[in-house]
């Protein structure tokens, strides 16, 4: 596979933590993605944090095996890779919605004997800017390894838990601006966070986390990926289809089996326009 990253650019990831911004694909490209993914939003139902995607929609399917965002993780994290999650992350404009400081191996449960096994693209499909509530990161942070969390109750927080890191004062972080058709790339154990988006303009992201096929899954056992490039000689996971169609049956069933596994739900306009109606498919993960 060609190399899309210059050995600086992965000294800097190494050194940091994260790597912002790499181009992947063109903005005409972007604003296509973008249409397509809003054209299944007015389809479906709200794509925000809906549990893998890639598996019922084509559009996701396509952004995960984008080739040239594929290279560059395979220029971090070596030629075997999975894709263990990807989600939709969506600020509607002038929403009060944030994600405070956190570091994503926190609550996963994967682990492996070598930290950097694991590592997260978050790709623009419109402006992420400081206005518009772009994520900003603390060079260096991964070097740490975990950092404690402390849960709060905050309804405009994003993540699951509320959970947030105390970062010191003396801890200087940097914004990752991105155009349509960049993307970030950073190491599981970076602190990282975002504010809200008080911009005119929706702030839409695929977010993809990636992984070594060595990594384990401890929290969720029976856990599910799909083998990106390469091989999978460890099988820890249980190997993900690709869709053949938007929503068939099978796959929303797998969709969300998945996610009563890992204890997730739905958005209420997903589940009602999708997953009820398609229940006497949905049997139990064995």
């Amino acid at each position: 596979m060609p190399q899309l990253l210059s050995d600086l650019q992965r000294d800097c990831y190494r050194r940091d933590g994260f790597l912002s911004p790499v181009t992947v694909m063109s903005p005409p490209e972007a604003a296509w993605f973008r249409a397509r993914v809003e054209a299944a939003e007015a389809r479906f139902g709200a794509l925000h944090y809906v549990v893998k995607p890639h598996l019922v929609l084509q559009v996701a399917d396509e952004l995960a095996h984008w080739t040239p965002m594929l290279d560059a993780v395979a220029d971090i994290l070596g030629p075997d890779l999975l894709l263990w999650d990807a989600t939709f992350i969506i600020k509607e404009p002038t929403a009060k919605a944030f994600v405070s400081w956190h570091q994503d191996l926190t609550y996963w449960g994967l682990e492996s004997d070598d930290p950097d096994d694991v590592a997260s693209c978050w790709l623009a499909l419109s402006p992420a800017t400081i206005a518009s509530g772009c994520m900003r990161m603390i060079p260096g942070s991964h070097r740490a390894g975990r950092r404690s969390h402390r849960e709060t109750q905050d309804a405009a927080n994003v993540l699951s838990r509320s959970q947030t890191v105390e970062v010191g004062e003396d801890e200087t972080f940097a914004y990752t601006e991105l155009q349509p058709g960049q993307m970030s790339i950073h190491h599981g154990w970076t602190l990282h966070a975002s504010g809200p988006n008080s911009s005119t303009d929706r702030r839409i992201g695929f977010n993809l986390n990636f992984v070594r096929p060595r990594v384990r899954q401890t929290k969720h056992l029976g856990d599910w990926a799909m083998l990106m490039r390469g091989e999978d000689r460890h099988g820890h996971f249980r190997p993900e289809p690709r869709p053949v169609g938007d929503f068939s049956p099978e796959a929303a069933a797998l969709q969300a089996a998945i996610a009563r596994l890992r204890g997730e739900e739905m958005s209420p306009e997903m589940a009602r326009s999708l997953i009820n109606p398609l229940v006497r498919w949905a049997t139990p993960l064995s």
